[in-house]
């Protein structure tokens, strides 16, 4: 397996579990409909700590864009292997959410909330402001890069760490994903968005594509500003 390979299916299994908890939760008639905002984050979660342990030896299990970027900014990537790990990265969500699509196939008809089943698959901001979206996921962005060089850092037991990135997931759901809805990775965003678009959802809305580049170009931004802040400080 390659790192094209890796980061395809780590992002697949990062989509399947994350987006799925999503579904679950706001899909009518899901046995976890309306179980909140905290299932959605834990959710979150463990699907990042599992897509990281199961590829983190073939790639790394960067799973985002943001991280790959902001990798390649301080040197710990070659520039010429992000089309490969981005690539991988955006095939593999695309992948995961139209498994979503089909795990949840009799929900879709019974959902009439056409915002919750875009939601699904990609996010969308609590209060439409373009600077305070684009800030807040910069924000998120940077804390997750920051965070995941912070955890790397240190003397762990080996396997250790994924774990703790996944509790950093969860930490900046709770504390800052309350605005945009925390994409903080493009890929989690664009290739379910344009799955949303593609296909045969019942009664679905447009798949609201002015917001989308907040959520895609904000990521890079945080992601290589954090990468670049951690380097400056350590």
């Amino acid at each position: 397996m390659n790192s094209f390979t890796g980061e395809l299916i780590g992002t697949m299994l990062l989509i399947i579990l994350g987006n799925g908890v999503v579904g679950g939760v706001v899909l009518k008639d899901s046995k976890a409909n309306n179980s909140g905002w905290i299932v959605i984050t834990l959710g979150w979660g463990l699907a990042v700590a599992m897509a990281a342990y199961a590829v983190g030896k073939v790639s790394g299990a960067h799973l985002n864009p943001a991280v790959t970027l902001g990798f390649a900014a301080i040197g710990k990537l070659a520039w010429a292997d992000v089309p490969t790990y981005l690539a991988g990265q955006l095939i593999g969500a695309f992948i995961g959410a139209v498994i979503v699509y089909l795990h949840y196939l009799p929900h879709w008809a019974r959902t009439d909330d056409k915002d919750a089943k875009l939601g699904v698959f990609c996010t969308a901001p609590a209060v439409r402001h373009t600077v305070g979206n684009f800030v807040s996921e910069v924000v998120g962005t940077f804390v997750l890069v920051f965070g995941i060089l912070a955890i790397s850092a240190n003397d762990l037991a080996q396997g250790f760490s994924p774990f703790l990135v996944g509790l950093l997931i969860v930490s900046i759901g709770l504390s800052l994903g309350g605005t945009t809805g925390y994409a903080i990775n493009p890929a989690r965003d664009l290739a379910p968005r344009l799955a949303h678009f593609l296909l045969p959802i019942p009664a679905k809305r447009d798949s609201d594509w002015g917001y989308a580049w907040i959520p895609v170009l904000a990521p890079c931004v945080g992601g290589v500003m954090g990468a670049l802040t951690y380097q400056w400080l350590f």
